[in-house]
């Protein structure tokens, strides 16, 4: 690590963590945007169309946000504490949130919901879990896929529209269940992957447990 990269390590302010915090305070917005859909109260209907698109603009703001924040961060090594930190919590916030609120609309499945926020949690933890022994497990490109699959659909489904024959339920909900799909099979090729890794410790643990007895012997002979 560089002095610049060490100096910058502990850095709150600056363009990626701004963009993260952005991020964080959509998620509110996206809130209140559905409060009167969530509670039925009395809105016109031109309100709930507008606000259904405006919610999916939104919404593909804080996505773009969080593939800047990243880039910027590597691109000018301001990679910080702070933001690897809050850049995650900041995603969750999102997906979960919106989630929830799709599934008090109706426009989610309830088991589709729980297996997304579900997978989040055991990922999270079995990351804890790699990070806390200095586990390198390798990420297979199957939980990008869902991620990007999954912020397709998200938009599509806060949208609720038919434009032209083209409804963003209906495509929204298909991409939704390709995405709950992909976060389990990502989630079992973590958990494979992971259980390698502890296999592959121990083993060279075992081995080297047995050179340092065998040295341990020769050196008793030797005196």
């Amino acid at each position: 690590m560089t002095s610049e990269q060490s100096k910058n390590l502990w850095e709150i302010d600056n363009l990626p963590n701004r963009l993260t915090i952005f991020r964080v305070f959509l998620v509110p917005v996206i809130s209140l945007i559905y409060l009167p859909q969530v509670y039925s109260l009395p809105v016109s209907d031109d309100f709930l169309y507008i606000s259904n698109y405006v919610a999916g603009f939104i919404f593909m703001i804080a996505a773009v946000t969080d593939f800047f924040d990243g880039f910027f961060a590597r691109r000018r090594n301001l990679v910080t504490v702070f933001g690897s930190f809050l850049d995650p919590i900041a995603d969750k916030f999102l997906v979960v949130t919106s989630l929830i609120i799709l599934q008090a609309l109706g426009r989610v499945h309830p088991y589709i919901v729980a297996i997304l926020i579900m997978r989040e949690f055991y990922i999270t933890s079995l990351r804890l879990l790699a990070s806390n022994h200095q586990l390198n497990v390798p990420v297979g490109q199957m939980g990008k896929l869902k991620t990007t699959v999954q912020m397709m659909a998200i938009p599509l489904l806060l949208v609720n529209d038919t434009i032209e024959g083209f409804s963003t339920l209906l495509v929204g909900s298909l991409l939704i269940y390709a995405a709950s799909a992909l976060s389990l099979y990502s989630a079992l090729q973590y958990s494979l992957g992971l259980i390698t890794v502890i296999r592959q410790n121990k083993k060279g643990n075992a081995e080297n447990d047995q050179t340092d007895t065998a040295t341990e012997k020769e050196s008793a002979t030797d005196s």
